[in-house]
């Protein structure tokens, strides 16, 4: 079992303080995939550079989950910097 901290980078970047415990790496990751939809689906959150990093107890970035992996640019969608980020749990 370890903690994993899930960061929200899009230039600067949000550190998840808490974190939260998985048995294993695998978990944390797949963990970074279901926030990333979630704020794929999150009209007011549009921004083509966001990525939710994964972070093990060590500090070491175990895994970058990019939330627009296609570039929300490119599909004409506005872009709009995130705002009071909480992490999504």
């Amino acid at each position: 079992m370890g903690i994993y901290y899930f960061d929200m980078k899009d230039g600067i970047p949000t550190r998840d303080r808490k974190g939260i415990e998985f048995s294993s790496a695998a978990g944390a990751i797949a963990h970074s995939k279901e926030l990333a939809q979630r704020l794929r689906n999150e009209p007011r959150l549009i921004d083509p550079a966001l990525a939710i990093v994964v972070v093990d107890e060590s500090g070491a970035e175990i895994h970058r989950e990019q939330v627009y992996p296609d570039g929300a640019a490119k599909s004409g969608m506005p872009v709009r910097k995130i705002e009071n980020f909480n992490r999504i749990d």
